[in-house]
């Protein structure tokens, strides 16, 4: 299916004074509203903050300094002398602890995986912001064509104003009939109006992306045609989805860590013992290691622990894509809905109103027709094209939802 790509045109200009509009492109609005994006750059910070505890997470912990008095006596004749006998000494040590190499790889891959999350979310909220992008984009798009074209209607009917007046003077038409404009007129006015708000909503949502102030929607509007098997291919990878992979990851790896603590750690103690000269200064080298003896009571729990949570993330995941699964096909038929609406208006309900419009016009033209007629006809026929304007607007949204939501940013 290739449907038609319509165009803003320069005249739709009128709802922003010309002097303050900022005319922006569907492409490009996409494109600025990832610059200088404040929730982007809060998420590229918690990733660099990341990354910057992933680089120190399989890192030895910081050694230990100790320093005191040691066997120094408190009671009897030597008492509260240091130098009276052997084993009294001003000692000084370092200690340092050795994790084992299975735990530091897990605290590593953590950390890493933390890093993923946070790129992951950072990916999320692109696609968020491109989706809101898009949709406000159209609406402004559309929003500027409905306001050309019922003030293209406005001026159709005014033309009419004299016509009636001379048919009231020339006495084939009565008085009343000449208020079937005014009546006309203010139909056309409250859709303007309506339109009015909605353009003005638009620019709202599309500022909050691209903050500009007077955002004027320019050039083509994204087709309303796609390709539902190609979408339907990419679920697996959609933000929402890694986003969930890169959590149930995370959950792995805290797995491992809790498997590693069922491993001894060591650790090396070297301290200097200061005495009197007569009896020598000693030095001291102790190792030390840890001993799980009691893992069904510490260990094993916490590693019961993380596999449940591990368990928990991957039927999270597993629920994740079968809501997206499911939102695919109710856009889907959505889209579908839409783009039958638009096409049977534009194909079957515009070609009617055309021709009763044309005859009407010409049947009062013969005189076999009222001036009524043919102002019914008209303003029939502007509503119907305001209307299919929103039916194509609808087509044309969701099908970009689509795109933007199961496939990414349209560049």
């Amino acid at each position: 299916m290739n449907w038609k790509i319509c165009w803003v045109p320069a005249a739709a200009l009128i709802a922003v004074p010309a002097a303050d509009a900022q005319p922006i492109g569907y492409d490009e609005a996409l494109r600025q509203a990832r610059v200088e994006q404040p929730a982007l750059e809060a998420r590229e910070l918690q990733v660099d903050a990341l990354h910057a505890l992933a680089g120190a997470a399989d890192q030895l912990p910081d050694p230990t300094l100790s320093a005191g008095v040691v066997n120094f006596p408190i009671a009897g004749p030597e008492a509260y002398n240091l130098n009276t006998i052997e084993m009294n000494m001003l000692q000084l040590g370092v200690e340092q602890t050795f994790p084992n190499l299975a735990k530091r790889h897990a605290q590593a891959n953590v950390a890493a995986s933390e890093v993923r999350i946070a790129q992951a979310q950072l990916t999320h909220a692109s696609h968020d912001i491109g989706i809101g992008t898009g949709l406000a984009w159209i609406a402004l798009a559309y929003a500027q064509q409905r306001l050309e074209l019922a003030s293209a209607a406005q001026d159709e009917l005014r033309k009419l104003v004299p016509v009636a007046r001379s048919a009231v003077s020339a006495g084939s038409a009565r008085p009343a009939q000449s208020l079937q404009i005014r009546r006309a007129l203010l139909d056309i006015d409250d859709a303007r109006t309506r339109i009015d708000a909605d353009l003005e909503t638009a620019q709202a949502r599309l500022t909050r992306y691209v903050p500009w102030a007077n955002p004027v929607a320019k050039g083509a509007v994204p087709s309303a045609d796609l390709d539902p098997f190609q979408l339907r291919m990419t679920l697996e990878r959609n933000p929402a989805i890694l986003l969930a992979d890169a959590e149930e990851n995370r959950e792995r790896a805290a797995i491992d860590r809790a498997r590693a603590d069922k491993r001894p750690d060591f650790g090396v103690n070297a301290s200097f013992g200061r005495r009197n000269p007569d009896f020598g200064n000693v030095v001291s080298v102790m190792g030390s290691v840890t001993l799980p003896l009691f893992q069904g009571r510490r260990q094993q729990p916490r590693i019961a622990a993380a596999e449940a949570q591990a368990a928990a993330a991957q039927a999270e995941r597993t629920d994740r894509l079968r809501a997206l699964q499911a939102e695919f096909e109710i856009d889907l038929a959505a889209w579908r809905s839409a783009l039958r609406q638009w096409q049977r208006a534009r194909e079957e309900l515009l070609p009617l109103a055309r021709d009763r419009a044309a005859l009407e016009t010409a049947s009062f033209a013969a005189g076999r027709a009222d001036l009524i007629d043919v102002i019914g006809a008209r303003t029939a026929l502007a509503l119907l094209e305001l209307e299919i304007l929103e039916r194509e607007e609808a087509a044309v949204r969701a099908a970009a939802k689509l795109r933007l939501t199961y496939q990414g940013h349209e560049l």
